[in-house]
């Protein structure tokens, strides 16, 4: 079980270099695809996306019982109504209300309310109205409208006192979304971890040889020679030579494929003749 256990594990490991010699050799195409996405995710978030606004009105919530001021009763009270108030404002009577007084380009309630968001930071008594709309004066009325409800209709309905609005909200100047960068690098991370993942899944796939290495690891056998991919002949091509050098220079493997008409003819016994006589005399 062990020497079993030890091949697999150096099986898996010469296979992981495998690879990653593989991302090595395609590391121009890669950074080729997370170039390409990344611009091409940028370029839409820039032109295909609408940009949003936020804008945030604050109101604070406490009620007095006595002219003295406000005791640790008081408190408690403000924390529980503060519950409450985050979800009268997000009523239907209370929407209705402000699609009346604000008319915002929204078709019914519930639209509205999903630009809506209340928020009630931990420990306090303090309620963040936050309006996210495509028109930036939009979303400021409308948060500025609901915190006005709060401060008058609200109080009547529940015969409390009236919250205080902290803050208004302004008109925002700068978008809250899309982020352009952010939609950029996220797309040629995406297209990034696509590409890796098919290459991996061809990689496994593929159960060729690809070196002598491989084949004296699989077969247990040392190659004497192998023929480079240039020089190897396609019959089915009509004879043609794949690779086929130039005139002048030599194959990656380093011989040149020397056909029948190129081969030098021998020379007969005349010619040979000749070519001693010379010799003689040039002596």
């Amino acid at each position: 079980m062990e020497p079993n256990k030890q091949a697999d594990r150096e099986e898996t490991e010469i296979d992981l270099g495998g690879l990653l010699r593989l991302f090595r050799e395609k590391i121009k195409q890669i950074v080729v695809v997370f170039l390409l996405f990344a611009i091409l995710a940028g370029v839409a978030s820039r032109f295909l996306i609408a940009p949003t606004y936020e804008a945030t009105s604050k109101i604070y919530i406490v009620s007095a019982s006595s002219e003295n001021g406000v005791n640790m009763s008081d408190l408690q009270v403000g924390a529980t109504l503060t519950a409450d108030y985050k979800q009268l404002l997000l009523s239907r009577p209370v929407l209705e209300s402000v699609m009346t007084n604000q008319k915002p380009n929204v078709s019914d309630v519930d639209e509205l309310k999903s630009m809506i968001q209340i928020d009630n930071p931990q420990g306090t008594r303090i309620l963040n109205i936050t309006v996210t709309s495509t028109n930036p004066a939009e979303s400021a009325k409308i948060a500025n409208e609901l915190a006005k409800m709060a401060e008058e209709w609200l109080p009547k309905m529940m015969s409390s006192d009236p919250p205080y609005v902290a803050e208004e909200a302004v008109v925002p100047e700068k978008k809250a979304a899309p982020s352009n960068s952010k939609n950029a690098i996220l797309g040629g991370m995406v297209a990034l971890v696509i590409y890796l993942v098919i290459q991996t899944v061809r990689y496994i796939r593929d159960d060729t040889v690809q070196n002598a290495e491989e084949f004296e690891r699989y077969f247990g056998i040392v190659p004497l020679a192998a023929i480079p991919k240039e020089d190897v002949v396609d019959y089915r091509d009509k004879g043609k030579v794949k690779g086929k050098p130039s005139k002048g220079s030599a194959p990656k493997g380093g011989m040149r494929p020397v056909s029948a008409k190129s081969a030098p003819r021998p020379a007969n016994s005349a010619s040979r003749k000749s070519e001693q006589k010379k010799g003689t005399r040039q002596v």
